[in-house]
This record gives C-alpha cells, sequence and structure tokens, in this order.
C-alpha cells in the first residue's frame, strides 16, 4: 500500500448534519438540491473493510462530500462493511486486519442494519473511519457520546451474534460480485465496477444518471475540478485481497480495541 493519507480538513460531518436535516438547509450548501425518484436514484455500492486506509480514506474525504454537493439526492448508497475478509470452517471470519477489524465490521453492519436511514448510520460510520485516518479507532466507542446515540442497541446485535449473521450476508453478497472484487475499495455504479478509477465516481454517477435535472456535482466545473484533484494524487490507493497491512495497523492497538469490545460487551 503506498502514499500517505489524510483527513479532511473541511467540516464535513458538520455539513451532513446542515445537509439532511432541512431542505432550505441543502439547499443551501449544494446550490441545486432535489429528490430524484427511485426509479431514477443511481445504485452506487462500497465494498470495504474499516481498517483499511484507502477505505477510510474514502470513506471520509470522498462519499462525505455527496451530502455537500448534492449528489445524494441522485444515488442509493449501499455499504458493505466485510471487503477482503475470509470465511472460514464452522462460518469463521478471518479479517485482513485482524480481530480489531471483525469487530469493526460487525459494528458498522450492526449499525447500518439498527439506523437504516443513510444519515444516521453514514454519520456513525464517519466518525469511526475519521478516527481510523487518525490512527485512533480504539476510541471508536466515544462515537456514540459524540453523537448523542444510543450504545445498546449497537451492543445488543453485536453480543446476540446478530452481527455475524450480518457480516455472513455481506460476505455472501461480496464473493458474488460478477467481475469478483480484487482489491478495497471496490466501488460499483449501477452494477458496473469503477476499478482503481473509483475516486472518480462522482462523474460516473452523473453519466449513469437519466434525470433531467442535475446537481451541482454533475456541473462541468466540478468535475473538472475533481479530475484534477485526482491527478494531483495519482498514487494507487488500493488493499490487495492478498496483501499483508500494516503490522502496526493490525497488531499495535489490539490490546486496546480488545477493552473495547469488553466495554461492548458490559453495555
Amino acid at each position: 500500500m503506498a502514499s500517505a493519507l489524510s483527513l479532511s480538513p473541511l467540516p464535513y460531518l458538520f455539513l451532513l448534519f446542515i445537509a439532511l436535516s432541512s431542505p432550505t438547509s441543502a439547499s443551501a450548501s449544494a446550490g441545486r438540491i432535489f429528490n430524484a425518484s427511485a426509479a431514477q436514484k443511481v445504485s452506487l455500492g462500497l465494498y470495504y473493510e474499516s481498517l483499511c486506509p484507502y477505505s477510510a480514506n474514502f470513506i471520509v474525504n470522498y462519499i462525505a462530500k455527496i451530502f455537500q454537493n448534492g449528489l445524494f439526492s441522485i444515488i442509493d448508497l449501499n455499504l458493505v462493511p466485510f471487503g477482503n475478509a475470509k470465511i472460514g470452517p464452522s462460518s469463521t471470519i478471518d479479517c485482513q486486519h485482524g480481530p480489531s477489524e471483525c469487530l469493526l465490521n460487525t459494528v458498522e453492519a450492526c449499525a447500518i442494519n439498527i439506523w437504516p436511514d443513510l444519515n444516521e448510520h453514514f454519520t456513525f460510520i464517519y466518525c469511526i473511519e475519521s478516527l481510523v485516518l487518525e490512527y485512533n479507532y480504539p476510541q471508536w466507542i466515544k462515537c456514540f457520546e459524540k453523537l448523542g446515540m444510543d450504545p445498546k442497541p449497537i451492543a445488543d446485535c453485536y453480543n446476540s451474534g446478530y452481527g455475524k449473521e450480518l457480516e455472513l450476508r455481506y460476505a455472501a453478497e461480496t464473493n458474488t460480485l460478477q467481475p469478483p472484487h480484487e482489491y478495497v475499495p471496490w466501488v460499483v455504479v449501477n452494477g458496473r465496477p469503477l476499478y482503481q478509477d473509483y475516486e472518480n465516481f462522482v462523474r460516473y454517477v452523473c453519466e449513469a444518471y437519466n434525470g433531467t435535472t442535475l446537481p451541482e456535482a454533475c456541473s462541468d466545473s466540478y468535475l473538472n475540478a475533481m479530475a484534477k484533484e485526482k491527478e494531483a494524487s495519482a498514487a494507487l490507493k488500493v488493499s490487495y485481497k492478498e496483501e499483508k497491512p500494516r503490522s502496526a495497523l493490525k497488531t499495535k492497538m489490539l490490546p486496546s480495541i480488545m477493552r473495547q469490545m469488553h466495554m461492548l460487551f458490559s453495555l
């Protein structure tokens, strides 16, 4: 894996709350905001794993922008937190970045299930993935307090084994992708994988949208600016299936993340 990753200085979490809390605020932040019909919406799938730094970077610094530029109004976003994990005997799950990642994959799967509203579960996942970028993910449990969310439903989902059931469903969805996924983040627009051009997903979404009114994100000026930004950071940003993760990510914080697991058990 290559290149250093940075957390965007823009307050996207705040923008997320503003953009989805009221139509007036959304219009002010995104220019031309509207709600496309379900039939018109473009399917955007993100297959990722919680401790992959490139997945975290894509969520925090790319996907989060859809709530600022109006793209969220024309897409149906599907987050699938399983990634390059493998299913072993007796349905055991082996995650690329170790037990810490398995824990957080399951926590994020539970969040998607418990809070199906995109505003709620994405905000929670954003909080966790921001901590991943800061190498501070053992503090993920503080996201509940920060966002004013009740941790008990997540604890119940995890402790009951339902979270693992959700992960096995995500495993089946990931492992039946055609063509098969090769790495994470794996981004799919209307069933079409974007491969290593995934950071350019906005252009693909705009091309796939068949509605008549386009959001700000589909304007030529916005797309050209995005293209220049991508050219400036051309380094490969993916984690392959068989790639060994950075040892620091996999083992350095394991004792701390395990303590977080016990805290979750005690809720």
